[in-house]
Parts: C-alpha cells; sequence; structure tokens
C-alpha cells in the first residue's frame, strides 16, 4: 500500500521535513504515526485519514495501534 502524505493533513504535519510529493510504504506510514501520535490531532483527523488509518491498523498493525 502507497500513502501520499500530502494528502493526510496530519501525516503530512509530522513529516514535516520531508517533501509534500513523499510517497510511502504504509508500514513506514503507520510506524511514523504509531511513534509520533502525541503530535497528532485527534480532533483535526479527516474522514481520509481516519479511514488510512483504520486501513494501516488492519493490514499492518494487527488491529493495534501501538501508542
Amino acid at each position: 500500500m502507497k500513502v501520499r502524505i500530502e494528502q493526510y493533513p496530519q501525516l503530512r504535519h509530522l513529516c514535516w521535513n520531508r517533501p509534500p510529493d513523499t510517497v510511502l510504504e504504509g508500514a513506514d506510514a503507520l510506524a511514523i504515526y504509531e511513534r509520533n501520535w502525541r503530535h497528532v490531532g485527534q480532533d483535526a483527523l479527516t474522514p481520509e485519514e481516519r479511514d488510512l488509518l483504520a486501513r494501516l491498523i488492519a493490514r499492518y498493525g494487527n488491529g493495534v495501534l501501538n501508542v
């Protein structure tokens, strides 16, 4: 699964030091969310980003977000 960071505002915030057109592997995107969860504005997650997180957790996290 490929994830383009510019499509997801909170992921873009977490990847502030990468070019906006960066494409991550799904496992890497989930790892970034997990490592930096304290910086995620949970109320600011868009429905699309919540859906992405659910898919990443199901596919790479065995149903668990390790934060």
